[in-house]
């Protein structure tokens, strides 16, 4: 008689509907913003400028090549400059390098989209000059690619230079290639980073010391269209979503006048340095 009373008393009670919980709801978020982060940018105007320089060499990665003919200083370059009075480089030796970033904070979170090198080449075909190299990344998986290529512009008699590439870019790509599971190509080579010494000599000169201002000030280059580097990291990350190459390639070419400028600079302070030690006591 009482079975049916029986059966409603031990059925069990309907469960309550599922709430999702903090984590789960957080996933869920940041995996719809990767999902509109991701999405293509729709032409307005027709088709939209996608066009990289260079030459794709590897998946996702383009190398960018020019070559300025000029001569090769003739003599080993002193260091003294730098305050190595007894150590000198052969021209051959040194590689100007720069890099631009997905961020200007550092961190294992920054990669490099892209290095720019400069060194005084010599080939047949086009005699003395000044070559510049970059490697372009146009997609995230093609970092490997790009760390190996860099590798290759790199022999042991190599004295890398850079502005303020000691502090910066060379921990920044040594942590890439930690990351990549690549042995570190940098560690071993000479540096000589031309930030310091140019603050020695002309701290106070100008109102700062940026390469910008002493490009401008000391080697009267005047730069046309310039897209500064903290506009950089935007201008990849919004090609990746589909946007426009134009700022890229501006990028490109900031980069290109960088290591060039940089290339220039070396020369000037070993020449000034000459000239303050051959200069006559003051009375």
């Amino acid at each position: 008689m009482f079975d049916w009373i029986e059966q409603i008393r031990h059925k069990p009670a309907a469960a309550p509907p599922r709430t999702p919980d903090g984590d789960g709801l957080r996933r869920l978020l940041a995996t719809r913003g990767r999902a509109v982060a991701a999405a293509p940018r729709l032409p307005r105007n027709g088709p939209v400028d996608r066009g990289l320089p260079g030459t794709e060499i590897a998946p996702g990665l383009h190398l960018i090549e020019a070559f300025l003919p000029q001569p090769i200083p003739a003599q080993p370059l002193s260091l003294a400059f730098s305050r190595r009075p007894d150590d000198s480089v052969r021209p051959q030796d040194l590689l100007f390098f720069d890099t631009e970033t997905t961020g200007l904070a550092g961190g294992t979170g920054t990669r490099a989209f892209m290095i720019g090198a400069a060194d005084w080449h010599r080939d047949a075909a086009r005699g003395e000059g000044l070559r510049v190299r970059q490697l372009l990344m146009s997609t995230m998986g093609a970092e490997s690619a790009m760390l190996d290529a860099f590798s290759a512009w790199l022999a042991p008699t190599t004295v890398l230079s850079s502005y303020n590439g000691r502090c910066y870019d060379a921990p920044l790509l040594k942590t890439r290639y930690r990351l990549a599971r690549r042995g570190d190509p940098l560690s071993a080579l000479d540096h000589v980073d031309l930030l310091f010494p140019t603050r020695r000599r002309y701290r106070g000169t100008w109102e700062n010391c940026r390469l910008a201002t002493i490009e401008r000030q000391l080697l009267r280059i005047q730069r046309e269209d310039d897209l500064p580097g903290s506009e950089a990291p935007g201008a990849w990350l919004d090609y990746l979503r589909g946007g426009s190459a134009r700022n890229l390639r501006r990028v490109g070419e900031h980069n290109h006048q960088d290591v060039v400028t940089l290339a220039q600079l070396f020369l000037r302070l070993v020449q000034a340095e000459a000239d303050e030690r051959l200069a006559p006591p003051a009375p």
